[in-house]
């Protein structure tokens, strides 16, 4: 019996021994938690491993149910018991799910459950291993969504290169075509080649602007490109799949890594068969309209001085008739005055009215001519002293009436000061003549800066016109208002128009009828009012 007892002693000995040797070997495992549950899922141990995982000492959980490792929602579904009953089904459980530590975070975990039984097949308890995943995870979740995003590039590049109106070609620095889009087939009529780069103008038929002459190799567009040379250019295209071949036109670059080496080249083409006609066309269509503006300007011209002329010939050889009836009718009114009878002496003073209005307007006609005829002479001129001067002149016209005069600081200007005189004569003494009505006459003369360009203006509040008619204010005879009413020969402002013209500006008017009106003008290069420098160009003093 004592045998006995030394045995059992030895044995249990050996147990422990052995029990502490597992102990130890599962402790030393500090990446993996490994712990047993009873069958209901209490836990019966626990390692240092599960300890540095999920945060409890073995004292904190041996004795608790396993289920408070899951998250909320999976403890209300059942899924602890779920996991064990399917572990008892099949002989083992595994999944990778999310768990709970003792301070409430969450891990990514690996799990396998597996049932122990007894000699007799009865259930014992489960051995159940967790690693923490999570990194790894994490890792994962990063290469997901990088594949993800570099497919759904890869998806947006291929429809935009299927979707471009024009070819794209790329390659790398090997010379092969690693990018070749639809459009590019279509455009030359062949896809991508294995052939190297000194074939690829014949295989391609790349051909100069001669349509024979292959395009030489080290010209075409992906060569220079790979030499890292930018490069555009056009060529005709002419292969078996294309007879009747086409115009492309072609810009190329190169492609270059971080450090700046070429790495590649890439190109994008489009047909321009159809826009190298046109431009054909339109070039053919520019030259006949040249030639035909050429000959009507000639024409115009020798139109205008016969015109002129004629203008000034006929002015000219009227005013000795004229100047007969006037000279005739003053005569028979001084001799013969007091035998006429009161209708005749009234016949007789229209006569002398007539000739002197057809004086005027024969005198205006001459000007007008004149104008055409004359040969510019600038010089720097201020408008200041022109404006004056013809206010002095109008000094007859302005006796007797309220007239309030305001005269602007008006710029320097490049110009005939002759001619310049004329403009403001006529616009200043029609701005004097159509003020009559007024109990006061305003009239203002000043420059205004309008889209960046000095503007000079005569405003006045005369009778005005209506703009419906200001089409017809500039041209010779044209009047807009009754004789009866207003004199005049209708040749001011068209005299006015042809100096503004040849001195390279413009004229224009705006008005409402019996409001007044207002005449603006611009005078090719204009300077500051205080151009000092200009004065003493122009030889003006204070």
């Amino acid at each position: 019996m004592r045998a006995d007892i030394t045995e059992r002693k030895l044995a249990e000995e050996a147990l422990r021994l052995s029990e502490e040797r597992f102990r130890l070997l599962l402790d030393g495992v500090k990446d993996f938690a490994i712990y047993m549950l009873d069958p209901q899922g209490r836990v019966l141990s626990w390692n240092a491993g599960a300890t540095r995982i999920k945060g409890y000492s073995s004292e904190e959980i041996i004795g608790e149910n396993f289920s408070r490792f899951y998250t909320s929602e999976a403890q209300a579904s059942g899924k602890p018991e779920q996991e064990l009953q399917h572990a008892v089904s099949n002989g083992r459980f595994e999944e990778q799910a999310l768990r709970v530590r003792k301070d409430g975070t969450t891990f990514w975990a690996y799990i396998v459950i597996t049932p122990m039984y007894d000699e007799s097949g009865v259930l014992r308890g489960f051995s159940k291993v967790a690693r923490d995943i999570t990194e790894r995870r994490q890792a994962e979740e990063v290469v997901k969504e990088t594949r993800e995003a570099l497919e759904s590039q890869t998806l947006m590049l291929r429809s935009v290169l299927d979707s471009m109106a024009e070819g794209l070609v790329a390659v790398d620095e090997n010379g092969k075509f690693v990018i070749w889009n639809p459009v590019a087939k279509k455009i030359l009529g062949l896809g991508a080649t294995d052939l190297p780069a000194q074939e690829w103008t014949g295989h391609y038929g790349l051909y100069i602007a001669d349509m024979v002459t292959p395009f030489p190799v080290d010209q075409v567009p992906w060569v220079r490109a790979l030499r890292g040379q930018a490069s555009s250019t056009q060529m005709f295209v002419r292969n078996p799949e294309l007879e009747e071949g086409h115009w492309i036109e072609v810009t190329a670059g190169p492609l270059r890594d971080k450090q700046g080496v070429v790495c590649g080249g890439v190109a994008a083409f489009r047909d321009i068969t159809q826009r190298r006609a046109d431009e054909g066309e339109i070039r053919k269509l520019n030259n006949e309209l040249e030639e035909r503006v050429i000959q009507r300007t000639a024409q115009l011209e020798a139109a205008n001085k016969e015109l002129e002329a004629f203008t000034y010939s006929v002015s000219h050889d009227l005013r000795a008739p004229l100047r007969h009836i006037a000279g005739f009718s003053k005569m028979l009114g001084e001799t013969c005055g007091s035998a006429l009878p009161e209708e005749g002496l009234h016949y007789l003073g229209r006569i002398q009215d007539g000739t002197r209005r057809m004086g005027t307007l024969v005198d205006d006609l001459l000007n007008l001519a004149r104008i055409g005829r004359h040969e510019l002479r600038l010089q720097v001129t201020g408008l200041d002293s022109v404006v004056k001067d013809v206010i002095a002149d109008l000094a007859p016209d302005l006796e007797g009436r309220k007239i309030e005069l305001k005269i602007g600081k008006l710029p320097y200007v490049e110009g005939d000061p002759a001619l310049l005189k004329v403009v403001f004569q006529n616009l200043l003494s029609n701005a004097v003549k159509y003020t009559r009505p007024r109990a006061t006459a305003m009239i203002d003369v000043s420059v205004d800066q309008i889209a960046g360009e000095q503007v000079v203006s005569v405003r006045d509040n005369g009778v005005g016109f209506s703009m419906k008619y200001a089409d017809k204010l500039f041209g010779v005879f044209q009047r807009l208002h009754r004789a009866e009413d207003f004199e005049g020969t209708g040749v001011g402002l068209a005299t006015v128009q042809r100096i503004v013209q040849k001195h390279g500006g413009r004229i224009w008017a705006e008005a409402e009828l019996d409001k007044g009106a207002t005449f603006y003008l611009t005078l090719g290069s204009t300077k500051p009012a205080n151009a000092s420098k200009a004065m003493a160009m122009s030889g003006e003093t204070g």
